[in-house]
């Protein structure tokens, strides 16, 4: 189906709409939700938004049939986001701080949009990145959804991830198992939605679908280089040629989902909504819709990004624009409020309704001040590349104020002259900060011995100070961690400790051989290994020592051929430290161990 076909097949014509009527009942048929998340892809890449390099046809045509939020905003990076999304709360708030060392895992205690749906009576499902925690009880399957595919928790390549994935003919985690699945990774989970909203659109029960990319966020790696070919030769740099490439494949995959809701029957039912989790990366240099600066920054560039809302059968303004400010914590309350959702109990949101703007684009709701903020410091700093927002008005660092309608790019620091607003935005500041800041670096557990997750796949990822990548722990570096663990009960602990992952089939000793045909390029050329990099080191491991609650509770000779060592531990039930440290032939440390696996005996 052709662009203006589409649009004309959910009564949108070529021009603008008249303002419809607002939604006055709850709806008498409950609609399907789509939510479509990219990972580190700007305002500005795409074409709708005024990109002259890149096509994306069908992002294109979602943002032409859309409600579209011209100041949406989002947290600088990743997990931050996606834990705000998913709670309606501040990422700080719900003490996801960082993307990694602890600092992403989503406490259980929260209530998720999955949650929410699936009180209400919905199917839930995800397929992507969830990067709020990778094993139980934070896993996807914890939090709401009946069906769960994804690579590791924060992307292909870091530690909790298969240890050869690439994104090209990968092994994927399905509902806690691994399988295998050929096919490029944004690819294979838009395939698997289609298939997923084929299933669904057969039952009467509402679906609720989250697919959120690890794409295009890097390393930049694609299983056909020819794609960059043509930004290439325009004389752009390989950094974004491999950045625009991968969105190309992001924008196939939208477009077929898109169409399966067309053919299925169910487009007109369903609520789509397209947006990203932090500002630009590898584009910004060709275009950053006139913003400062990019993901992890609080100036405009790290945290407005797209948002587009569409609903046919809702009677929404789709075609116009909202130009007043909403951020992620607002979704999960609109989303409430204009389904009929029941959550299981009362949750304080610290977002609110935008449904009136669904309605009536134009209109302004109450005044609020919005904070977003980039805490990735073990103890929190107030003011720490963070931004109070109000209408067009930003405080930065509690040092520059800025009118992005008259000063979109926040060169002009009006701070002297507005004294009065940026003490406005200051005092919001401070509600903010002590909502969000007690017990804020309190330590994530995770559980082992459940029988939701009977083996606990633990890494370097989770130390305070962690390798976070399969890459960088090849390299052998030497750092000190500990896991922080609770017993599901009491009994003897199995601990299965590694210098690699068993996937890796390597002694302790040793270096992984790779002989497995190159199926994915990045900028710097074929990957062959580890997608962070290769360059595996052999460390002269001699024996083991395990620690619980700071005390040494067994030592473990290595052999050679040994790929692992088994330590038997007694526990009691509840929370628990320990660390596994790799030592040499004179009793010398060389690291804590990378990789743990835990089974209850």
């Amino acid at each position: 189906m052709n662009r203006k076909n589409f649009m004309a097949s959910l009564g949108l014509g070529s021009g603008m709409l008249a303002l419809p009527a607002a939604w006055a009942k709850k709806p008498a048929k409950q609609p399907n939700v789509v939510i479509l998340l990219t990972d580190d892809q700007g305002f500005g890449d795409l074409s709708a938004h005024g990109n002259p390099v890149i096509k994306t046809p069908n992002m294109d045509r979602l943002h032409d049939s859309s409600v579209r939020f011209n100041s949406f905003h989002v947290d600088p990076t990743c997990a931050p986001t996606r834990s705000a999304l998913m709670t309606g709360k501040y990422s700080h708030h719900v003490r996801v701080w960082h993307t990694i060392a602890g600092g992403n895992s989503l406490r259980e205690t929260e209530l998720t949009m999955a949650d929410v749906f699936k009180s209400s009576g919905y199917k839930t499902a995800i397929f992507g990145k969830w990067h709020l925690g990778a094993n139980f009880p934070y896993r996807p399957m914890d939090r709401g959804f009946d069906e769960w595919q994804g690579s590791g928790n924060g992307g292909p390549g870091t530690t909790d991830d298969y240890f050869t994935n690439d994104r090209v003919n990968d092994h994927y985690w399905r509902n806690g198992e691994r399988e295998f699945i050929p096919g490029y990774n944004p690819s294979v989970f838009y395939d698997t939605a289609v298939e997923y909203v084929k299933q669904q659109a057969k039952s009467p029960q509402p679906f609720f679908l989250y697919v959120p990319t690890y794409a295009p966020h890097g390393p930049h790696s694609i299983p056909d280089p020819e794609r960059t070919k043509k930004y290439l030769d325009a004389g752009y740099g390989k950094a974004v040629a491999f950045h625009y490439a991968m969105i190309e494949h992001i924008d196939l995959g939208m477009g077929r989902l898109l169409d399966t809701l067309e053919q299925m029957g169910v487009a007109n039912d369903t609520i789509v909504i397209f947006m990203t989790d932090n500002g630009a990366t590898a584009g910004r240099t060709v275009f950053n819709a006139g913003m400062r600066a990019g993901k992890g920054s609080e100036y405009d560039g790290g945290h407005r990004v797209p948002f587009f809302f569409r609903w046919p059968n809702g009677g929404l303004a789709h075609g116009r624009d909202v130009p007043d400010l909403n951020a992620h914590i607002d979704v999960l309350p609109t989303l409430i409020d204009l389904c009929g959702l029941t959550p299981s109990r009362k949750v304080d949101f610290d977002g609110r309704s935008f449904k009136d703007q669904l309605f009536a684009p134009d209109k302004l709701l109450p005044s609020r001040v919005v904070c977003v903020e980039k805490q990735r410091t073990l103890e929190p700093e107030k003011w720490k590349r963070a931004t109070a927002m109000q209408g067009p008005w930003r405080l930065v660092n509690d040092k520059e104020l800025y009118n992005v309608d008259s000063d979109p790019g926040q060169q002009n620091n009006v701070i002297d002259q507005r004294p009065e607003m940026a003490a406005q935005l200051k005092q919001g500041f401070e509600k903010y900060w002590e909502t969000v800041s007690p017990n804020d670096r309190e330590y994530a557990y995770t559980v082992i011995g459940a029988p939701q997750d009977p083996e606990t796949f633990l890494t370097s990822d989770d130390w305070r100070d962690p390798l976070w990548n399969h890459g960088t722990v090849a390299q052998g570096k030497k750092k000190t961690g500990e896991w922080h663990l609770t017993a599901n009960q009491a009994g003897t602990y199995r601990f299965e400790v590694r210098r690699w992952p068993r996937e890796a089939h390597t002694p302790m000793c040793g270096t992984p051989v790779f002989d497995a045909p190159v199926d994915a390029w990045t900028e710097k050329g074929p990957v062959k290994g580890p997608l962070y990099g290769n360059q595996c080191k052999a460390l002269p491991v001699a024996s083991v020592e395990v620690k619980v609650n700071d005390k040494v509770v067994a030592t473990r000779k290595v052999l050679k051929t040994d790929e692992c060592a088994i330590v038997n531990i007694p526990l009691s039930a509840g929370k628990v430290t320990m660390t596994a440290t790799l030592l040499d032939s004179g009793g010398k440390p060389l690291s804590t161990a990378y990789y743990v696996y835990v089974r209850k005996g």
